[in-house]
């Protein structure tokens, strides 16, 4: 986290200071037609998880159509959204959400690495007549519950009846929100572990970004964050001020530190009194305190970087 310093008087011969965290300039944009939000805003909420959704019309010709503005939206039914936006130069509406006012039902296939070349290919405005499955070379198979068919090479499927579709406007890139319920959940069985969770890396799953960019969830870009406590964490405002003004501590480590129920006392603190790399930094710095706290601090945000956050606090505290 980045500070500056700040006069804002003198006490005698003393000048004293506030510190503040440095804002950095931002540019302002309206939702006006023409606005350069409608593209960057795509950059700026991302990534998305990208779904195909597979509907048919009520002669049963089948649609296979990509989206990214897509997620789950409850777990008690569970819920998906989708949004078909109307086509930006003419404000027409999609096959997608014409079938799905006919059927109502819809198949979300997940879409990862392995799919995204033909889910790009899928996502080219063929006519009505044309079924999406064959241009872009995936298999349909049979959905349990519902008419449309499923996705085979897709990981995991969720078959869905549509609970309500959410008009937002008649104009070009006006969104259409389909509330989809999940009937029934599919997914590949080498992906499950023997708990039962699916192997979050081995889904090797891709998500939109702005332009053409996309990006892949491989194991070295995971990360774990923990959940907040079940008992309330203190909170970054009741760290010490020496440790929440630090120059060296991210915002992220401060959050670290302030997701803990209690500090670590005194006598918990004093055992790492005798840890050889603690010990070596309070030798190294004897008669500089500022220079020992800095370094201390150095040394915490190592450990606050692997998740050591008890041995980060009482390193902190002996600085």
């Amino acid at each position: 986290m980045a500070w500056e310093f700040y006069p804002i008087g003198c006490c005698c011969s003393i000048e004293i200071f506030i510190i503040l965290p440095i804002m950095k300039t931002t540019i302002s944009f309206d939702p006006v037609e023409g606005s350069p939000i409608d593209d960057l805003i795509k950059y700026a909420i991302a990534p998305r998880p990208i779904c195909f959704a597979s509907t048919q019309d009520k002669q049963g010709q089948v649609n296979l159509s990509p989206f990214s503005y897509f997620n789950v939206f409850s777990l008690n039914p569970p819920v998906c959204v989708f949004s078909p936006l109307r086509r930006m130069r003419d404000a027409s509406t999609k096959h997608t959400l014409e079938n799905l006012r006919e059927v109502p039902e819809v198949v979300i296939n997940i879409v990862n690495h392995s799919l995204v070349q033909q889910q790009s290919l899928a996502s080219t405005e063929y006519g009505k007549e044309v079924n999406e499955f064959e241009k872009s070379g995936l298999t349909m198979i049979p959905s349990e519950l519902i008419a449309p068919p499923r996705v085979a090479e897709s990981p995991v499927q969720f078959e869905c009846k549509v609970r309500e579709i959410v008009s937002l406007g008649e104009g070009r890139g006006h969104g259409n929100l389909v509330i989809a319920e999940v009937l029934r959940m599919h997914v590949q069985a080498d992906l499950l572990d023997e708990g039962g969770k699916i192997d979050q890396a081995g889904l090797d799953l891709v998500a939109r970004l702005g332009a053409d960019w996309y990006c892949r969830v491989t194991k070295d870009n995971l990360f774990e964050v923990p959940k907040p406590l079940r008992d309330l964490g203190i909170g970054v405002d009741s760290l010490p001020e020496s440790i929440r003004l630090s120059t060296v501590l991210t915002g992220n480590h401060l959050g670290l530190l302030g997701n803990v129920k209690v500090i670590p006392d005194q006598q918990e603190t004093e055992t790492l009194l005798d840890d050889p790399e603690v010990k070596e930094l309070s030798d190294a710095f004897i008669g500089d305190p500022t220079a020992r706290r800095l370094h201390f601090h150095r040394l915490a945000a190592d450990y606050l970087d692997r998740g050591e956050v008890q041995h980060a606090w009482k390193i902190l505290l002996l600085a």
